[in-house]
């Protein structure tokens, strides 16, 4: 593979490892019952609006990151923008410890805001890989191994919390902020990695002629796209429906069944185990055998069927297996699209065409970030029952809006 690639695979595994880290540990922060990070007397609407919060700083930053960053990207350069990144992420986490230790709600926000902008570098890192990619089947291979390290960050995310946070199994090592150490290791690994493999793949660098309002215009080119705009929609709403069970998913084993940090991490383990398993080696082989809209179609509708299945579900044990078909249809779905979405632009545009799709993905997520509390506090099924609507209708404009010559076109490209 050659450690130019490893590089760029090791940085979205790092960004997404952010996600697996934080989601267990802030349910035991603001969820667990006895927890001294919030206010004892808080209700339970209270801390579900201090989870909304924290998750929804993330994301509306990644929103700001993805765009901002990735078009930054195409002027300067991918090297000198993953480091930008990389940087803010090393600060981030610095920070998230600083929070941890003095039990600062506001710090942990301001911590949050910074990694989500440092996240910007998942769409670089996809970027460059398009670069590197020869042929349309060596681009399909890229984004599937781009999904396979996305999966592994949700392993290594959960497992970093889970295990470093567990007296149990380290004794008087294990604490809340050791996890977030690991995390500065990693990150100082991947500095050092894109520093001496890492090749400038973006050999047309162009004086930077935009401001921040790109972050606005970044989508608002979207609009003058047609093709683009067509997959925006459906992506936007597959994005959704899967966040309001990756989410959502911790918080709700808590309410629901009383899950500890550790059983919570168990299941963010077995879900980044699926997501690398089919990603890394079966999109391949079943995107040559039949068309990548169909794909995404039956994908979609797994993904809605699954999801109504775990909410139904009142066993505990059993949430593990239900997660498996959910984790897996999205796993052939995502770098399928990212495809589409890479053909649908040319290879000056590969930078920003991959910001749009982070952009319009955590924009939806902060909306559900924010959406989400209210939700749970009426109904703990609420937001499932909001991804399983947003599936639905990713299906209905797939069979709307795709059937035209232009998606075809990339369908058979």
């Amino acid at each position: 593979m050659g450690w130019s690639r490893i590089a760029l695979l090791l940085l979205v595994l790092v960004d997404v490892m952010g996600q697996g880290l934080i989601f267990p540990i802030v349910n035991s922060l603001v969820m667990v019952p006895g927890s001294t990070f919030v206010p004892r007397g808080d209700s339970l609407a209270i801390r579900e609006i201090d989870f909304s919060i924290l998750t929804g700083a993330f994301y509306i930053s990644w929103f700001f990151g993805g765009a901002y960053i990735s078009k930054l990207s195409d002027y300067i350069g991918r090297k000198k923008a993953i480091l930008i990144c990389l940087f803010g992420a090393l600060f981030g986490y610095a920070l998230t410890i600083a929070a941890l230790v003095w039990s600062n709600l506001t710090l942990l926000v301001l911590a949050r805001v910074i990694t989500g902008f440092a996240a910007g570098n998942q769409p670089i890192a996809q970027a460059a890989l398009v670069d590197l990619s020869r042929t349309s089947e060596e681009k399909n291979r890229n984004m599937g191994y781009v999904t396979a390290a996305i999966a592994i960050g949700l392993i290594v995310g959960p497992l970093l919390a889970g295990v470093l946070s567990d007296t149990s199994i380290l004794g008087s090592y294990a604490s809340l902020e050791l996890p977030f150490y690991a995390a500065l290791v990693l990150i100082l690994i991947n500095i050092a990695l894109i520093v001496v493999f890492f090749h400038e793949t973006n050999q047309t660098c162009r004086k930077i002629d935009f401001g921040l309002s790109e972050v606005f215009l970044v989508l608002w080119r979207a609009h003058a796209r047609p093709t683009i705009l067509k997959l925006c929609a459906v992506f936007l709403f597959v994005e959704i429906g899967l966040s309001a069970f990756y989410i959502y998913l911790n918080n709700y084993m808590v309410l629901r069944f009383g899950f500890n940090t550790l059983q919570n991490s168990i299941l963010m383990i077995i879900f980044g185990l699926v997501l690398a398993f089919v990603s890394a080696l079966l999109v391949g082989p079943i995107s040559k055998r039949y068309s990548k809209v169909a794909i995404i179609v039956v994908s979609v509708s797994v993904m809605a069927v699954g999801l109504l299945a775990f909410t139904l579900n009142d066993v505990a044990w059993l949430s593990y297996l239900l997660t498996i078909p959910i984790v897996a249809a999205f796993a052939l779905a995502l770098p399928l699209m990212f495809s589409l979405f890479s053909a649908a632009a040319d290879e000056s545009e590969q930078g920003w065409v991959m910001g749009v799709t982070i952009s319009s993905s955590t924009g939806g997520q902060f909306l559900l970030a924010i959406a989400g509390a209210s939700l749970m506090t009426a109904n703990i099924h609420g937001v499932f029952l909001a991804g399983i609507a947003c599936f639905v209708i990713a299906l209905g404009l797939i069979f709307v809006l795709w059937r035209q010559a232009d998606i075809r076109a990339l369908d058979h490209g």
